[in-house]
């Protein structure tokens, strides 16, 4: 799926305005009658609720509206432009590609923004006329139309958002709760563009977004991850799956919440529904009862599910009906001038490394903070992933180059670390 492209617009200039004069039989002396130029046409953008992917730019990029034509003798003004309308989807974010700036958010069906005003037509030169000059010779030429290029970005709208690490199970829960037919195999990656589907629950639809499986770094873009994490930021809710045949499913628990956070940290406060996959596996069935006991005594309340055999499906969508409807009414976003964009600005400093004595040191920051207390030091696997989101940031490197070596005391937030190759 295309979900960023970069176009362009150019609107319609604006007719000239001609010099003429009326000369008819009985009015061998007529005064000034040119007319106006016709404006130009605007270049638009309308959201269609037709469209879910920006793919129809593939076939150009290139968006121009009509100019207006010349005035006329007798006073007649020339036809304006018509207007370029080009089709957008539902969640295009528009900006502008010279200064990155948001022109806005386009999100309800209908919505419709100017894109590149038409010029204004020329005047001709019966509006110069004046007592000193009763036969003028002169008249406007057309206002120019206006160029740019543009970004269109998408991010999905969708009511709830299917996330977990690779190969959890998201696509298969996907096509078994809606209409959607993804691709599915049983290797990691398999997904690497989002799916929508519309699920059904007694007369009621929803619309889910099977969002990619996360990596390691994915908040600071690695890999496709800025690509897939910007499509969560619209849904309501999140239904976490948790792969039921992994070693470490509570370490890929926590490093999915962690990604989630560090990328934009008003997604780790999604409500969020935890599900436990593949139930339909000896080693996921004798996991289960371990990961129930330590997700509720972090205050979670999991269900366990299997897609291949249909176990607990039902029961799961309820359960997300319920959630759903629970929410507040989200009042649907209008066009802005500008709005948020929950990347970490340049000026801001993600973290600082000091050395406080002899072999002890200390990393403060937010992000990085954040990411300590939210991982599970247990797991041998998550302490691992931890050590990549230190390696993605350039923590590591900022404590070697000030000196630290193995065996030396770290501290990151709360948290007393030991330092080793």
């Amino acid at each position: 799926m295309i979900d960023e492209i970069k176009i362009y617009v150019r609107s319609g200039d604006g007719g000239d305005g001609i010099v003429a004069f009326l000369r008819e039989k009985f009015m061998p002396r007529g005064g000034p009658a040119g007319g106006d130029g016709g404006r130009g046409g605007d270049v638009v953008l309308v959201v269609n609720p037709k469209l879910n992917t920006l793919s129809p730019f593939q076939k150009g990029i290139h968006f121009k509206a009509e100019h207006g034509a010349r005035g006329g003798g007798k006073n007649m003004s020339g036809l304006s432009g018509k207007t370029t309308e080009v089709n957008v989807p539902p969640g295009t974010v528009v900006k502008d590609a010279a200064t990155g700036d948001v022109i806005a958010d386009l999100v309800r069906p209908g919505d419709r923004l100017v894109v590149a005003r038409g010029g204004r037509g020329g005047r001709g030169n019966q509006h110069f006329a004046s007592s000193s000059n009763q036969a003028p010779r002169m008249a406007e030429k057309g206002e120019p139309g206006e160029e740019k290029w543009l970004v269109l970005e998408l991010k999905l709208i969708a009511d709830v958002g299917l996330v977990g690490v690779p190969n959890a199970g998201k696509s298969t829960l996907l096509s078994v709760i809606s209409n959607a037919r993804p691709k599915i195999a049983d290797y990691p990656f398999t997904t690497l563009e989002p799916n929508l589907g519309v699920t059904v629950y007694d007369d009621r639809e929803l619309v889910v977004a099977d969002i990619p499986g996360l990596i390691e770094g994915a908040h600071m873009g690695v890999g496709l991850g800025h690509a897939f994490l910007r499509h969560v930021q619209r849904t309501r809710v999140l239904v976490h799956l948790i792969n039921g045949a992994s070693e470490s499913p509570l370490a890929d628990y926590s490093q999915i919440n962690t990604e989630l956070a560090l990328f934009d940290e008003r997604l780790a406060e999604k409500p969020q529904i935890v599900v436990f996959t593949k139930m339909d596996l000896p080693e996921a069935q004798e996991r289960w009862p371990e990961i129930e006991k330590a997700l509720k005594a972090r205050g979670v309340e999991p269900m366990a599910i299997s897609a291949a055999t249909q176990s607990n499906i039902r029961a799961l969508v309820g359960r997300i009906f319920t959630l759903v409807d629970s929410l507040p009414q989200v009042q649907e976003a209008l066009p802005v001038v500008a709005m948020p964009v929950y990347e970490l600005p340049e000026a801001e400093v993600p973290f600082t490394v000091v050395r406080e004595d002899d072999g002890i040191y200390r990393v403060s920051g937010k992000r990085i903070e954040r990411a300590a207390m939210m991982t599970h030091w247990d797991y041998e696997d998550a302490v691992l992933r931890f050590q990549n989101i230190l390696e993605t940031l350039g923590v590591s490197k900022a404590l070697e180059d000030i000196g630290v070596k193995p065996g030396d005391t770290v501290f990151i937030g709360e948290f007393e670390l030991e330092w080793s190759e």
